[in-house]
């Protein structure tokens, strides 16, 4: 492709021997012409080389001030580039590549700068404040280079880089490459190129063709349930989970942790030591999934990929062209699925329209079919294991000790001791495809999970004690630890409720309830029948009774439940609810809470 011998040689070395197409009609284009481009392909098409080697290719590497500016919307994207680069250029030594972000000391990268470099990779906001800062000038800039053009505008970033723009010289060549070109992108174009170069890979907008996208259609409530289903029916796993919030990115990531997967969390809230670390780790697959935000997950160039997983669909539909080009990189084949409501279908037409392509609903598989799996991906790699000589030893002794069993009852007695308690988790599971009439906190919610036979409770908290139905679900789940799926039909009262659990747990139910204490006062829980109520000393039915509302709590709080991870008065920040000084309490009082997305208007009665 007519690129310098100390490139060819690099490229030789990194073992790579032909062209991806953006790069085939891009290298030729930019290494022997002076123009501006718009490049249009998806993300993991080997965009960094398609712009790099041109950019090394022509360098002056005699010349020690920025002759080359590429912005990109992330750090880790911001780093990701930079690495490549580095690589492309090992057999140039005096080639010096600085990376600008936040995060990261600026003083650093402020001598890093002063030392001399010809290529800045660099993150609109602290290339900004360098500037204001005068430690950077980018007067000599030949070449601007915008890397994921929409998702810089789609963070916000149009302003800092028309700031930046603005201090580069009139004369010089600018390539824009996105996956997408929404109007806001066209419109760079328009501002600041003089009769671009168009080069398109696939329609725009378009997912790669190797990319196969499912949908699994499920209750709001169970979409955890479900997740953990999916992830069990792969056991080989290698993905990227999307949540919209960092609040649910952290939240997802500490169940699956406490569930048993090799999973951990990236968003904004981490330091930059806490990304490269958990990185790290997902690079080397030690983490089989990483659970992040849209924006944490931009740059990340991981090989091998197999699924990326749509926790919530995103709010703008081009995020999901960038999500799922994570997976199927450099050609290889992956799936992109989304866990989705009804109200959800419309957006998924949307987007297959949006990225010309089609969605396949799959069900969400059953107990039987995830358990098949998981023998068989057990029964796979024990066959397959490379056997240690050393065991040979320790052989005659193994065998003696099964002389009385035939090889089938060996093998039966081996998968059930690796397998046991897998088998007794997936016993009697729901069907997650059943539809929910309604979700729990929506007057006249009925839930009951499919097939089990259910135990009812009187329980001594209603509306009185400012909680509601999503907060009896959180109640019941945080004090016995069940997933919210095996919670059925919850009956809110003035001041008790009724509510089911499958007959396996009752006994849960009852030890964990014992001492509970809401608004600091214990609370009365007990089984009762369909239609029937507890009696008092007396005889009669607590019906229409308040001897176990909020009357007799510390306050009178009649309030609704504050923030989610807030508290009502009197109460002290722990756990999902403010808990009072006695063991295993709960306030739901009502006031002011201190944070979370589930703040209500306080109703106190005093």
């Amino acid at each position: 492709m007519g690129l310098r011998k100390e490139l060819q040689e690099a490229i030789a070395d990194l073992g790579f021997t032909s062209p991806t197409p953006i790069q085939e009609q891009t290298i030729p284009l930019l290494t022997e012409n002076t123009t501006d481009l718009v490049a249009l392909a998806q993300t993991g098409t080997g965009k960094t080389a398609a712009f790099g080697l041109p950019l090394l290719h022509t360098i002056d590497e005699g010349r020690f001030n920025p002759q080359v500016l590429i912005l990109c919307p992330t750090r880790e994207l911001c780093l990701q580039i930079t690495r490549d680069l580095q690589s492309f250029s090992t057999k140039m030594p005096e080639i010096n590549i600085v990376a600008i972000y936040g995060g990261s000391a600026i003083t650093t990268q402020i001598r890093a700068i002063r030392s001399g470099a010809q290529i800045v990779v660099a993150t609109p906001g602290r290339l900004k404040d360098m500037i204001e800062r005068k430690a950077i000038k980018l007067s000599e800039v030949e070449t601007v280079v915008l890397d994921e053009a929409d998702e810089m505008l789609n963070m916000g970033f149009r302003d800092d880089i028309d700031f930046i723009l603005a201090t580069t010289p009139t004369e010089k060549q600018t390539w824009l490459f996105s996956a997408t070109m929404p109007p806001e992108v066209a419109a760079i174009s328009k501002n600041y190129m003089l009769e671009p170069v168009e080069i398109s890979i696939g329609k725009k907008n378009a997912s790669a063709a190797n990319i196969r996208h499912v949908y699994y259609q499920v209750a709001a409530s169970q979409r955890y349930e479900a997740l953990k289903r999916i992830a069990d029916f792969h056991p080989d796993i290698y993905g990227i989970i999307f949540c919209r919030t960092k609040v649910e990115t952290q939240d997802i990531a500490e169940k699956l942790i406490r569930d048993g997967y090799n999973a951990d969390s990236l968003h904004g809230d981490l330091s930059q030591a806490q990304r490269d670390a958990v990185m790290r780790k997902f690079r080397s697959k030690h983490l089989q999934m990483l659970v992040a935000t849209d924006v944490a997950a931009r740059g990340i160039d991981v090989d091998n990929i197999s699924h990326v997983i749509n926790y919530n669909l995103p709010d703008d539909i081009e995020s999901y062209t960038h999500r799922s080009g994570r997976t199927a990189r450099a050609g290889k084949f992956g799936i992109s699925l989304a866990i989705i409501t009804a109200k959800d279908v419309t957006k998924i037409r949307q987007i297959e329209r949006k990225i010309n392509a089609q969605f396949e609903k799959l069900p969400v598989p059953g107990g039987i079919e995830v358990c098949e799996q998981q023998l068989l991906n057990l029964t796979n790699k024990a066959h397959d294991v490379d056997v240690n000589p050393d065991i040979e030893q320790f052989l005659p002794a193994i065998i003696e000790r099964f002389t009385d069993l035939d090889k089938e009852e060996v093998i039966r007695r081996f998968v059930s001791l690796e397998f046991n308690r897998f088998l007794e988790y997936y016993k009697n599971a729901p069907d997650l495809n059943a539809k929910a009439s309604r979700e729990p906190g929506v007057e006249g919610a009925s839930r009951r999970p499919e097939g089990l036979p259910m135990k009812r409770f009187f329980v001594g908290v209603g509306e009185m004690d400012g909680v509601d139905k999503s907060g009896m679900v959180r109640l019941i789940c945080d004090t016995t630890g069940l997933p919210n799926a095996r919670i059925g039909k919850i009956d809110l009262r003035r001041s008790f409720s009724f509510f089911e659990v499958p007959e396996q747990y009752a006994h849960i139910v009852l030890d964990k309830f014992r001492d509970v204490y809401v608004n600091d006062r214990p609370i009365k829980i007990e089984v009762t029948e369909e239609g029937g109520y507890p009696r008092d000393k007396k005889g009669k039915p607590y019906e229409g009774k308040g001897g176990f509302g909020s009357r007799g709590s510390q306050g009178g709080k009649y309030g609704n439940q504050g923030s989610k991870y807030g508290q009502g008065d009197g109460g002290s920040r722990r756990d999902r609810f403010s808990q009072s000084g006695k063991g295993g309490g709960f306030h739901f009082g009502g006031g002011k809470s201190k944070s979370g997305d589930y703040d209500r208007p306080a109703r106190r009665r005093d």
